[in-house]
């Protein structure tokens, strides 16, 4: 794999490290994929704040994805730089029809350890591109997860990926986290992905940069909720709200919401 496909071991490792803790997360296929798979992560790749924060933003994509889900029962939903994660198994189809993409390495990597069904598909696809979107018949209403890839695009190929879904479904909903860009400057010099040999990363203040006329922005949401860090004790629990979760940690990361109605 390259840079940008190892980097998906830092968050595995995180929901691995959190669950194992019985903190934040529940997810015992991130535990047995990363005690089978053993990556070499090094320095802050695999610091304990960082699986803190890994945990926490999947928990926040898991109870939103539930949400839609709840709302819209017709809808399917795709998870776009799927790497390893297991939200299919943690949030469950409930009957939707659940798509997770990734480049054909990360897929054949993750077919060793889930199995496809009648509602569970994986696709190979590069988020840069759209003929993924072909292998979706199904095109009234999508909820969408783009987590933690968006700082590898740039705003260009972000707004291009949006349009794309926009003109492919009727409707959408759309969640998206993303670098500032003072954190994708900072990251030149600190970074955690630079640990797997990432160094180009891309962020975003504006997200009506990256809409369409069909998906539009809706809101930001909190990246990282209170209730997940009161799982934490004592000192690592004032150290996260201060260091991970304060002023300084928002005009880092930002968490956004997209939507196209039904006509």
């Amino acid at each position: 794999m390259d840079g940008v496909n190892k980097t998906l071991y830092i968050p595995l490792y995180g929901k691995s490290y959190v669950s194992k803790k019985g903190i934040i997360l529940k997810d015992k296929k991130a535990e047995e994929i990363w005690e089978k798979e053993q990556f070499k992560l090094k320095g802050r790749s695999k610091s304990k704040w960082l699986s803190y924060y890994m945990g926490i933003r999947a928990s926040v994509f898991d109870e939103w994805v539930q949400e839609q889900m709840t709302k819209y029962p017709e809808a399917v939903v795709i998870h776009i730089g799927c790497g390893m994660d297991s939200r299919v198994i943690r949030v469950k189809t409930n009957n939707h029809y659940w798509y997770d993409v990734d480049f054909p390495e990360v897929i054949a990597e993750r077919r060793k350890y889930y199995n496809e069904d009648e509602h569970y598909k994986m696709i190979n696809g590069d988020a840069r591109k759209s003929d993924w979107l072909d292998k979706i018949s199904y095109n009234k209403h999508a909820i969408v997860v783009l987590e933690g890839i968006s700082m590898y695009l740039t705003n260009l190929e972000l707004k291009k990926l949006i349009s794309n879904i926009g003109n492919h479904f009727e409707a959408v909903n759309l969640l998206m986290d993303c670098y500032s860009l003072f954190a994708a400057k900072m990251s030149k010099y600190k970074n955690p992905i630079k640990d797997v040999g990432v160094t180009n990363v891309y962020g975003l203040d504006n997200p009506e940069l990256v809409v369409g006329s069909n998906v539009l922005f809706k809101k930001e949401h909190e990246m990282t909720p209170d209730k997940y860090i009161e799982e934490l004790k004592g000192l690592e629990k004032f150290i996260f709200r201060k260091l991970y979760a304060g002023n300084l940690s928002k005009k880092l990361y930002k968490l956004y919401e997209f939507e196209k109605s039904l006509n």
